[in-house]
């Protein structure tokens, strides 16, 4: 059976860098640090001190206040970046069959804010009954952002949640993409959202030694590749973007941003948050993705990679990009767009789909800033596109997105 083409045809957002996907490109062209201080919340106690916070967020700003009180932070957004993508890609003003429209979403964690601070005012309630507010449950389950994007448009089609830790959002882009090609919906609102920027949130990274805690200066602290990580920088946000079935955006007319037409997904099998050291699983999910879409590994132009800041995440997914691409490993950009946005977790993989695809339509390589002395495990012959973004056309290109569990996945775009 020949798989229907997918296009996309709208993004949205909301992250460390801006409200809105104009916004967020300008800053990543720039290379600007979406990190500081955490604003949010008392982190005095905390080892880590800073984060990428959504910066000026306020949610009445989107939401009515009877609203807010039952939409986790991943929900809002979701529903925020979402609503950018539909937008966008003038989904409204088309005449659509609904049945035919779905939503998959990924988070890695989902509503960990509300839980906590539902069991924090239990336990200073002096009355001993447990009273939990009755949109706890809505507020927690992973599902609920999927959900309520499909409920405020009408949305009947294919309908779910992806959970892979880090992966989850690129697994829900490779998701929407199959029930396209398996001609089970025609549109898909798909991508990831996460708002776990919180004193459990980084209190319980720290206590797995995950995050940098370099709080003499917060702006260099997400570093991939540098000699001197330790450790990735929690972000927050959404990405969204609307794909559908070539025919079907050519006859409403619809802007074409770039074609998925490759996807990969793979797993480690080795460690539940280390990788596997030699880069195996990432290796064998860019090799897939590129069977996929047909085409050789001389012909990707640019690869966003997951580049954490961690010391053993960074050096693994390179050994897989070498072992992968051969001596075209150099000849290729390479960026991570975390060392601006820090580390999304379920939301990573949709944010940098964004900057992938828009790396091709405007021919920019957003930068990798940070990297102060290269790691010396690190072949110099790598083009990991320092500090400034570098003007090239872009065909293909590739994004991966490695979760804990060691799930992995990859996507690649090519220019329309």
């Amino acid at each position: 059976m020949e798989n229907r083409r997918v296009v996309i045809t709208g993004l949205g957002t909301i992250n460390p860098l801006g409200h809105n996907v104009e916004e967020y490109f300008a800053a990543l062209e720039a290379g600007v640090s979406g990190v500081d201080f955490i604003r949010n919340f008392d982190c005095t106690t905390n080892k880590t001190k800073f984060a990428a916070e959504v910066k000026n967020y306020n949610p009445e700003d989107y939401f009515e206040r009877k609203e807010v009180r039952k939409l986790d932070a991943f929900t809002q957004y979701a529903l925020i970046s979402a609503e950018e993508a539909i937008r966008d890609a003038r989904l409204e003003e088309s005449e659509l069959d609904k049945n035919r429209v779905g939503v998959i979403w990924g988070a890695g964690i989902g509503g960990i804010n509300a839980i906590y601070e539902e069991i924090s005012a239990f336990n200073k309630s002096e009355s001993g009954v447990p009273r939990f507010s009755p949109f706890l449950i809505l507020k927690m389950l992973p599902n609920m952002a999927a959900g309520h994007i499909s409920l405020k448009y009408g949305y009947k089609g294919p309908g779910f949640s992806t959970v892979s830790a880090c992966s989850s959002s690129t697994h829900s882009i490779v998701s929407a993409v199959d029930q396209i090609r398996l001609g089970r919906a025609d549109v898909m609102v798909t991508g990831g959202s996460e708002g776990a920027v919180s004193l459990v949130g980084i209190g319980s990274f720290n206590s797995m030694m995950a995050l940098s805690t370099r709080n003499d200066d917060p702006k260099t602290a997400s570093r991939p590749y540098d000699k001197d990580r330790d450790g990735f920088v929690m972000g927050e946000g959404g990405g969204a973007i609307v794909i559908e079935e070539l025919n079907h955006a050519l006859a409403r007319g619809a802007k074409i941003y770039a074609e998925i037409v490759g996807c990969g997904v793979s797993s480690d099998a080795y460690h539940v948050t280390a990788p596997e050291p030699e880069g195996e699983g990432a290796k064998c999910c860019m090799q897939m993705a590129l069977e996929d879409a047909g085409i050789a590994p001389e012909q990707i132009d640019y690869i966003n990679t997951h580049g954490t800041s961690t010391p053993l995440g960074d050096l693994a997914e390179l050994k897989g990009i070498q072992k992968c691409f051969g001596d075209h490993a150099f000849n290729l950009n390479i960026s991570s767009t975390k060392s601006m946005t820090g580390h999304l977790l379920g939301a990573a993989g949709a944010v940098e789909v964004l900057a992938t695809v828009l790396a091709i339509t405007k021919g920019v390589i957003p930068p990798t800033i940070n990297i102060q002395e290269l790691d010396p495990a690190i072949d110099e012959r790598f083009n990991l596109t320092r500090d400034v973004a570098q003007h090239r056309e872009v065909t293909y290109a590739l994004s991966n997105t490695f979760g804990f569990g060691g799930q992995n996945s990859t996507v690649i775009l090519k220019k329309y």
